[in-house]
């Protein structure tokens, strides 16, 4: 038998150093950061303990904050996850047809389009006045709906949440595309023998053999979720009222409009401890060890 040839050394090395500099350097750093007192203006930094972490959990934002960014991730996983994954099952059917292609590109192309533009695009159809929500409402009959979306505390974070929705479910889709194009057809054909209809060979079948990749489209949504930032700044900011705040808005505020350095790397830990315990927490309860 022949040897597998090994990697020279002189590869892996760089691409270590790589991951060590811009990676954990970094985390390392901002762990250290949040227990100081730091500023932009001065090059001094006074060691605060446990500061930062106290004022960032008993801001009377921080439920806000958690509360918006769970609830995006929840709306997130049940739209951009379940529906991206059934949008991936029906163009992998028969129904979609010689329009395949046609269908993938549609739902593929708002993913392509900048945050900021996509936040810009969806001001306008916000707009009470010349908006395309309201106008569509008023051409209907449905004028004591219209209101300022963006501009009602109680509206604003659900607008923002289906602006994700429209412009992210196509790439989850088609991620989900992928991996049932991997299924081994014989599977499918022994299933269609056996009469399973389309429905039950895509229970029985094709979901519990791309379970990986919904894991992985899982995390990234979960992710995407709690380090939200363009899709608020670019709309509201973060209000009326504070209404629409996230965590990650609340880092970038604190660290470049207000200068607390050291609160805003508080918030940068309490993100990455976030994501990461949902990460493992997932992977533990699907019994995953591939991803």
């Amino acid at each position: 038998m022949k040897r597998k040839k090994m990697v020279p050394y002189y590869y892996i090395i760089p691409g270590l150093l790589m991951v060590l500099f811009f990676v954990y350097v970094p985390v390392i750093s901002n762990f250290v950061y949040s227990f100081f007192h730091l500023s932009s203006y001065s090059s001094g930094k006074v060691f605060a303990g446990f500061d930062n972490y106290i004022k960032l959990f008993t801001s009377d934002i921080f439920p806000i904050m958690i509360k918006n960014n769970t609830m995006y991730a929840v709306i997130s996983l049940i739209v951009q996850v379940g529906f991206g994954t059934i949008i991936a099952l029906l163009l992998e059917s028969k129904l979609a047809g010689r329009l395949r292609n046609v269908y993938r590109n549609i739902y593929f192309l708002p993913a392509l389009i900048s945050l900021t533009a996509v936040g810009l695009l969806f001001t306008f159809v916000y707009s009470p006045q010349v908006g395309l929500l309201n106008s569509a409402l008023r051409a209907i009959g449905l004028d004591n709906l219209t209101q300022s979306w963006l501009g009602t505390s109680k509206t604003a974070i659900y607008c923002i949440i289906a602006m994700s929705q429209w412009q992210f479910t196509g790439y989850i889709a088609l991620l989900m595309v992928v991996a049932i194009q991997n299924i081994p057809k014989d599977y499918l054909e022994a299933a269609a023998i056996d009469g399973a209809g389309p429905i039950k060979r895509a229970i029985n079948i094709m979901i519990p053999l791309v379970k990986e990749q919904l894991l992985v489209c899982s995390i990234i949504t979960i992710i995407g979720a709690f380090k939200l930032f363009t899709e608020v700044y670019s709309t509201t900011s973060g209000g009326p009222g504070n209404s629409s705040q996230v965590l990650g808005v609340f880092l970038y505020q604190n660290a470049f409009l207000h200068d607390k350095m050291g609160l805003a790397a508080a918030t940068g830990v309490l993100i990455f401890i976030i994501t990461v315990t949902i990460s493992v927490i997932q992977i533990v309860v699907t019994k995953s060890g591939k991803v």
